[in-house]
């Protein structure tokens, strides 16, 4: 898959193997510890999430992709098919690899990857904290609309969002 040019020519983004997802759920633990700090939970999902649960999403046909730099791991996103709707979800960049454009590639691949596997998509949909200002920052940078609001606990709002895709008739009684 070609990157945009403004990443570096040595990262390498594709579908995962079964051999990486230890390595992948390494990286979320690092990557989302920030967005549990940010929120005041210590078990979000992608905290608490396991091994053999990634690979389970893996063997129920989840799409799962990683970013690769020099033969280690800097960045994952997952997402499955519900209908004519693609959840994107765990979408994880190395705390060391940030701010270089890596998340937006990784979003980007996913939805493309995506229509390839399931070209009768018309959405995309995903959810992240209230408090991951950055996370929310990209999302809308990248299309996506917020839909709704909800309230898992006092300290906890998780922010639903989508993204129409282009040229695709939208779902009836979607926002």
């Amino acid at each position: 898959m070609s990157l945009p040019t403004d990443i570096a020519p040595d990262i390498t983004i594709g579908p995962a193997e079964a051999e990486d997802v230890g390595e992948i759920w390494t990286l979320q633990l690092a990557a989302y510890v920030f967005e549990a700090q940010a929120c005041g939970d210590p078990c979000i999902p992608p905290l608490t999430e396991t091994v053999p649960q990634i690979r389970s999403a893996m063997d129920q046909g989840a799409l799962l992709l990683k970013a690769t730099r020099g033969g280690r791991i800097v960045g994952a996103a997952r997402g499955r098919s519900a209908g004519r709707t693609f959840l994107i979800g765990r979408l994880a960049v190395a705390p060391d690899q940030r701010r270089r454009g890596l998340g937006r590639t990784l979003a980007g691949a996913i939805e493309r990857y995506a229509l390839e596997r399931h070209p009768g998509l018309s959405a995309f949909a995903l959810t992240t904290t209230h408090t991951g200002d950055a996370g929310l920052r990209l999302y809308r940078g990248l299309g996506y609309q917020e839909t709704t609001r909800e309230r898992i606990a006092g300290h906890l709002t998780m922010v639903h969002l989508r993204k129409e895709v282009p040229g695709r008739v939208p779902i009836a009684g979607t926002p």
